[in-house]
């Protein structure tokens, strides 16, 4: 067998396979499908300061080669998390990271201050896509100003590590990775889902209650390679590569692009064991191309 480590900043996973933040619930929910202790890690739902009650249904859509989804961070709070939630997976051999989101700076940081002394907690992954109330409803993540802004007020109430997720509806994300990089950011991840629609014909209505909504699955893999291979090249910190990641093959293209390490999304809701099977796909890879160490597939892409 490979040796499978990787490190993402100072965080040190058994192997590089992760799970997306609102595919994979807590964990818990796939604990009879999965044996968690084989993850690299497990990124749990968004969670926010206040409780979220997310958008009306129908908030989900399914698309050729993906879906849609508009669920809108739907959690009962940090402090629910913290109280009711983290005592049931804390124990999970497997590094927990849990995602963030926020309407302000302010919120984030609050957010990962609460969460900073919680030992089994290893990580944040900070979602710089969700509205930015006091700019007017813009994205965090669409321009350099403000995702520095959010991963600055993250960075100096947060001491460990911090993975900001970047969105892909940008003209250069390389331009986002480098200001967050700047303001002390671990990693970044990316890409998160695309903006899509689709239209009930039959009805001539919207597929979805808020008309729009992210899409994810096969379907952006291509442009999610890409944009991991670019932005690999301009940061000198880990990437973190995901979209429409289905099997090891799929896994092991955005490791060559420069990704330290993956996150697998829509493919749990097909297949909730497919996580494990693809830390064994990416071992297979490794025995059959001659590499003892999955870091050599790192950034090795020959063009």
């Amino acid at each position: 067998m490979a040796n499978l480590n990787v490190k993402v900043g100072s965080l040190e996973l058994k192997n590089p396979v992760l799970t997306a933040s609102g595919t994979f619930g807590y964990g818990e929910e796939f604990a009879d499908f999965i044996d968690l202790s084989r993850l690299g890690g497990y990124i749990i739902k968004g969670t926010t300061l206040a409780a979220r009650e997310g958008n009306p249904y129908p908030r989900m859509a399914e698309t050729p080669a993906g879906m849609l989804n508009a669920v809108g961070l739907q959690n009962k709070g940090v402090d629910y998390f913290i109280e009711n939630i983290y005592p049931r997976i804390k124990d999970y051999d497997s590094k927990l990271i849990v995602n963030v989101s926020g309407a302000k700076p302010e919120d984030y940081a609050e957010v990962c201050r609460r969460l900073a002394p919680l030992d089994k907690v290893s990580a944040v992954e900070i979602n710089i896509s969700c509205p930015n109330v006091k700019q007017g409803g813009m994205a965090f993540g669409t321009t350099c100003a403000g995702a520095a802004e959010v991963t600055r007020a993250v960075r100096s109430a947060y001491p460990k590590t911090v993975i900001v997720k970047l969105s892909p509806n940008v003209t250069d994300i390389t331009e986002i990775a480098r200001a967050v990089e700047a303001e002390g950011a671990d990693a970044v991840s990316l890409i998160n889902t695309l903006m899509g629609m689709a239209i009930d014909v039959e009805r001539r209505r919207p597929c979805l209650s808020t008309v729009t909504g992210g899409l994810s699955g096969p379907a952006v893999r291509p442009v999610a390679v890409r944009m991991v291979w670019q932005t690999a090249k301009a940061v000198r910190i880990p990437v973190v590569g995901l979209g429409g990641i289905m099997c090891g093959r799929d896994a092991v293209e955005f490791l060559l692009a420069g990704a330290t390490a993956i996150e697998i999304g829509t493919a749990n809701f097909i297949d909730p064991s497919v996580t494990v099977k693809i830390v064994d796909e990416i071992n297979d890879y490794c025995d059959r191309h001659g590499f003892s160490n999955v870091s050599d597939l790192i950034g090795a892409l020959e063009c």
